[in-house]
């Protein structure tokens, strides 16, 4: 391994200083960076959080790009992933003049199927005029394209429903007998991966083939030297997601609609596909009938009434195995019909094994006897996702790190609890690897000059019919005082859809009577990407959201100088892995309120905090609406948690300090530390 002196590249007169506008040196950034490449040269677990403004992103691409070997950078979002392969990497490569190669790599729904798209231009079925249009300029912008990418295609938005018909999937894919074998986008993506000395991948490709073996990187990842996990906070909730299984009535009715299509065009005289689509069709929609009638996610033994789900469930098994029977039989006579027999399969598994409550395949022995998986029913207003998911993951997660000798970084703003990792490291048995390092390095924010956290007096109970309305009361004095000075940006953030909804029609409704002429946006009304775009531009907007925006959201100056929080966001009670795992805990004579949920909560509110300063030049002010965090005794806790910004209970101090009247004297504002009892 070459010497590599991180003081001089990351220096103030280093590479990286001449090379990047706004490069500054920092010392957490040159500790970090030491850190990680002494993982990487001991082929250890470093476990490392590092604060807003540390500049975590080059602190591991110059260790990762100058070390050597074989290096995989997986990243939480899509955009993310993008960022670091257009514009991070190379301007880190550029700096150090590091000549190794890149390959950008995401799963098979990112890139355009030459056969899905042939067959969606001349099947027709099509939802909208827009669907139409959309699917001709997927068609004149694929023949130009060099990788297939989605990112690609500007002017097809996020919610264009015709992309997953020019798509393929890990079950429709025809693979070697596909006509386009040679042209296809996905395999050329996984071809250069293969051969590239750094792969930047998001947490749902590396979890996906960490578990199907599927998406690309079942070669990468024995080849591999270094993982590099950035937003690793979002790790345990994905590995729960993708080491449990779901199976939803979407993709059974897909199964059965395409069958019928692939019945018609390569065996119409082998079945009446018609009756064998409809009986599948029927028998999914008793199953939802079956379940409980309003929207709900519950625990399969908490179900009221169990014994007519059995019986449907059975009944949609037998129409299932019908159907395989006749795809078995003809799958021989054209390649869509052979890959639908293995998809029928594959689904038919997936049933039966929840029906039975039974693990995956290899899972039961690593997860142990005490940790089976939990079995809950997702419903929708039509529709339904049977899941089972294990309790705890760290098992399963533990033998993956330990499975061959590498490097393992795992890196986020928000880890740790008051410097404390336990909840993190024991989510994914991290604590019981013996080479795990964990360190954390403070933001070099000057908190206290910059930010100001305000807590409201007198506000009603979190679950007061009135909240919402209370919330938006606060936020709008302290919204007109961020935009005394000049234009200011306010996030209103929620932990739920129905406080996120409710709010924006009362801000809707009395904005115009306050006199405040500002743009309004809510989640949901264009992808995060076009809201957050439209938010900067715009720098005197309110975006109303929920969590989406609690995370990965970067806005400096005084585009964001407001950040309003509802609710502390602790797990919704109606979490069956979650209350699996409260039981579980209680029954071990344990305090999952304090060991469990309210770690997870205060990671969440760092989280969210977070969005608020972006910049040494940033300031403004962080609101949280539920008094818990001053009035019960667990609220401290949540608070240290905190950045350690000032804190206030007037909302004069909150909006003198938003109109830039100085506060520093105010005898209402205190100084606050995470070392504050």
């Amino acid at each position: 391994m070459p010497d590599i002196d991180l003081n001089a590249l990351l220096g103030a007169a280093g590479p990286l200083a001449e090379a990047i506008p706004g490069f500054r040196h920092r010392p957490q950034q040159v500790e970090m960076a030491q850190a990680i490449l002494a993982a990487i040269e001991g082929e250890s677990v470093a476990v490392l959080e590092a604060g807003t403004g540390t500049g975590k992103t080059v602190a591991y691409l110059v260790p990762a790009l100058l070390a050597g070997g074989k290096v995989i950078v997986s990243t939480g979002t899509k955009n993310l992933q993008d960022q670091l392969f257009h514009r991070d990497i190379p301007a880190v490569r550029r700096a150090l003049r590091a000549p190794v190669t890149v390959a950008l790599l995401k799963g098979r729904s990112n890139y355009v199927c030459h056969y899905h798209l042939e067959r969606a231009v001349a099947d027709g079925r099509l939802q909208s005029r827009e669907d139409v249009r959309y699917l001709r300029m997927i068609g004149s912008t694929h023949k130009t394209t060099p990788s297939g990418d989605r990112a690609e295609f500007a002017g097809i938005p996020e919610s264009a429903t015709v992309w997953s018909q020019v798509t393929s999937t890990r079950e429709n894919c025809l693979g070697q007998e596909c006509p386009h074998h040679k042209d296809c986008y996905v395999l050329a993506a996984r071809r250069d991966a293969l051969e590239a000395d750094v792969v930047v991948v998001n947490h749902h490709l590396f979890f996906a083939d960490v578990v199907l073996k599927d998406e690309g990187m079942a070669e990468l990842l024995p080849a591999c030297n270094t993982v590099i996990l950035d937003e690793a906070h979002q790790l345990p909730e994905t590995a729960r997601m993708f080491f449990g299984q779901t199976v939803g009535s979407a993709m059974l009715m897909d199964l059965a609609r395409d069958a019928l299509s692939e019945g018609h065009a390569g065996a119409r005289d082998a079945a009446d596909w018609a009756d064998l689509t409809r009986a599948l069709e029927n028998a999914v929609r008793d199953v939802r009938i079956a379940l409980p009638e309003n929207p709900v996610r519950v625990a399969y033994a908490q179900l009221a009434r169990r014994e007519p789900l059995d019986d449907a469930m059975a009944r949609m098994l037998a129409r299932f195995l019908d159907m395989g029977r006749v795809l078995e039989a003809n799958a021989a006579r054209a390649e869509g019909l052979e890959a639908l027999w293995r998809r029928a399969q594959e689904l038919a598994v997936l049933v039966d094994r929840w029906c039975g409550q039974r693990a995956p395949e290899g899972q039961g022995e690593a997860q142990g006897q005490d940790s089976a998986p939990v079995r809950w029913v997702e419903v929708f207003g039509h529709s339904f996702q049977l899941h089972l998911t294990p309790m705890s993951i760290a098992p399963l997660f533990r033998g993956q790190v330990e499975s061959e000798k590498r490097a393992w970084i795992f890196t986020s703003a928000t880890l740790a609890v008051k410097n404390d990792f336990s909840l993190y490291l024991g989510e994914l048995g991290l604590d019981k690897v013996a080479s795990t390092r964990a360190q954390v390095w403070p933001s070099p924010f000057d908190y206290a000059r910059q930010a100001l956290l305000y807590v409201p007096r007198n506000m009603p109970e979190p679950t007061a019919p009135e909240f919402n309305g209370r919330v938006v009361e606060e936020a709008l004095p302290l919204i007109e005082a961020a935009n005394r000075s000049g234009p200011a940006g306010t996030f209103m953030l929620f932990t739920t859809l129905r406080g996120m909804n409710r709010a924006h029609e009362l801000l809707a409704e009395l904005l115009p009577r306050h006199g405040l002429e500002l743009p309004l946006l809510l989640q949901g009304q264009g992808s995060r990407t076009e809201l957050l775009d439209r938010f900067r531009k715009l720098g005197n907007a309110i975006l109303v959201a929920s969590q989406s925006f609690w995370e990965g959201v970067d806005v400096k100056g005084d585009a964001l100088k407001l950040v309003v929080i509802d609710k502390l966001p602790f797990a919704p009670p109606d979490d069956p892995v979650l209350s699996a795992r409260i039981d579980e805990m209680k029954r071990q004579g344990r305090n999952a309120f304090m060991e469990y949920q309210l770690p997870r909560a205060a990671i969440t509110l760092k989280q969210g905090a977070g969005r608020l300063i972006r910049d040494e030049n940033d300031q403004g002010v962080l609101v949280i609406c539920d008094t818990r965090l001053t009035d019960k005794p667990y609220g401290r806790r949540l608070w240290q948690a905190l950045p350690p910004m000032r804190r206030t209970r007037e909302r004069a101090a909150a909006q003198a300090f938003l109109a830039g009247e100085g506060t520093d004297s105010s005898p209402t504002i205190a100084a606050t530390s995470a070392s504050d009892d």
